[in-house]
């Protein structure tokens, strides 16, 4: 739905009239296909917005404003460098064409900024005086319209419109309201409209395609599960027949395939034949048996409530992408559909174990109130330092061994306290490969000065500068930090935490 040629035509003839002689003073792209050009004259500002879209390409006068990129793309940086501070001299259509000219003088210097609103074909292109095309918005592969190449894809307009005929023919508007573009306010709207349906129908699909694959995952995580309880139900047994078979094990020889022995467990008291592994001796098929039934214990006890909750989940997933499919949900930003995406991500994915995941730190409290915490492992390690901790809190560990992060929480531009140093550093020295020796050298630093190097292995850091100080383990120091509670210094240490950062 790129706009017509008609209109093409009667927005021209409403801007022309504001936007000749215009000072190009601010250039936006809000998005990949659109840029914003704000024009200044005296007593007056305007914008108009250009957009390469293949379905939405427009140009027209702009009245709401638009939030431009974080990022300016490389376009919009170009258009800044070579277009800001230029003045609008003439804006002109192809004949017969939704071509637009925006003829921009700059000293002795001349561009020609086109838009090609063609559908499929849009772009935007910057040309100079000899209409070269020195950048596109979108890769070209055309003749005619690639970087370096001349201009061919239409014919440089020869009009002879200047800003002073344009003035001769328009009467003088001190003031931009919407009143003044009617064309550019119903194109402006229509297109607002289209674009946004469009986008709510993209996420739409989106969505419902991330639904159906996630339905999908679910349905393959459930056959896997009953799979692999299917493959451990003959185990059911197994535990009673270890039972039985643990009176018989002196008497079983290798290369003996089975036993008749009295299942006990049953008031009939019946004889039942218990198979067995030639190629083991009685200890090693009693083994077996017990090993067989753990496995069917810990099936029991890790796979099927994972099973019942994949099975839950594929339930919910299922009404989801309903509802979605049938059009009761059709927007992601509305609260019902916000419900929808929390349900989905506390659904458990497949694979994703039922058991909370291991915290990856302690938390101590020293003498002073100060919260201290040790990494649990490499990967809690890096957690610690890189995550949960801030520059200016106070890094330690252990120097020339492996050992766990110590991090002492500090606010901004704070000391440590000795008795809290000396308690970190006993830390990190327990908490690592020196506490055999019982003393060792123990290094500290801010840990805005520790770096983690790329590909690293976790938990192996680089620290660029240090101190280090000698500590022997003191075990009343060492008791008194174990038996404290670590939750009990969080508002001692994170007192005045408007002070802390």
């Amino acid at each position: 739905m790129t706009v017509s040629l008609h209109d093409v035509r009667e927005v021209l003839a409403e801007m022309m009239p504001v936007c000749v002689g215009g000072l190009v003073q601010k250039i936006q792209q809000p998005s990949p296909h659109t840029i914003i050009i704000a024009l200044r004259r005296p007593q007056r500002s305007c914008s108009i917005l250009i957009s390469a879209h293949p379905q939405h390409g427009r140009v027209h006068m702009l009245h709401q404003t638009m939030p431009g990129a974080p990022t300016p793309p490389s376009f919009c940086q170009y258009c800044r460098a070579h277009l800001l501070g230029t003045r609008v001299q003439r804006i002109v259509q192809t004949p017969g064409d939704r071509i637009v000219w925006l003829e921009l003088n700059k000293h002795d210097t001349r561009f020609f900024l086109v838009a090609a609103l063609t559908g499929r074909s849009a772009n935007l292109f910057v040309l100079d005086s000899r209409a070269m095309v020195l950048r596109s918005l979108k890769p070209e592969t055309v003749p005619g319209r690639i970087v370096g190449q001349p201009f061919t894809f239409s014919p440089v307009p020869l009009t002879t419109d200047t800003f002073q005929a344009v003035q001769e023919d328009c009467p003088r508007r001190h003031a931009v309201h919407e009143a003044d573009f009617p064309v550019s306010q119903r194109i402006e709207e229509t297109y607002r409209t289209a674009e946004r349906d469009a986008h709510l129908e993209k996420e739409r699909r989106q969505h419902i395609a991330g639904l159906r694959a996630t339905v999908q995952q679910f349905r393959r995580r459930i056959s896997k599960l009953t799979g692999d309880l299917d493959a451990v139900a003959p185990y059911r047994e197994y535990g009673r027949f270890g039972e039985l078979l643990k009176h018989q094990v002196n008497t079983l020889r290798k290369g003996q395939r089975d036993i008749r022995v009295i299942d006990y467990f049953d008031e009939t008291l019946p004889v039942i034949t218990l198979p067995l592994d030639p190629e083991k001796n009685g200890t090693a098929n009693l083994a077996t048996y017990f090993k067989k039934y753990r496995k069917y214990a810990g099936a029991q006890k890790h796979l099927v409530p994972r099973l019942e909750e994949t099975k839950n989940g594929l339930v919910t997933l299922q009404r989801m992408l309903h509802e979605w499919e049938s059009g009761q949900v059709t927007m992601l930003s509305e609260n019902g559909t916000r419900e929808h995406a929390m349900v989905r991500r506390h659904i458990p994915r497949p694979g994703m174990s039922t058991k909370p995941a291991a915290t990856a730190y302690r938390r101590f409290c020293s003498h002073d109130g100060y919260a201290i915490l040790v990494g649990n492992n490499a990967s809690g390690n890096d957690i610690l330092t890189f995550t949960v901790s801030k520059p200016d809190d106070l890094w330690l560990h252990a120097s020339g061994t492996s050992g766990a992060h110590v991090i002492v929480e500090l606010h901004k531009r704070q000391q440590v306290p000795p008795e809290t140093l000396k308690d970190a550093a006993t830390l990190a020295l327990f908490y690592s490969n020196g506490r055999k020796q019982g003393k060792g050298d123990i290094l500290y630093t801010p840990r805005k000065y520790v770096r983690k190097p790329k590909g690293a292995k976790p938990g192996s850091v680089t620290v660029t500068r240090g101190k280090s100080m000698w500590i022997a383990v003191d075990q009343a120091r060492l008791e008194r930090l174990k038996s404290a509670n670590g939750s009990e210094c969080v508002t001692a240490s994170s007192q005045n935490a408007g002070q802390r950062r």
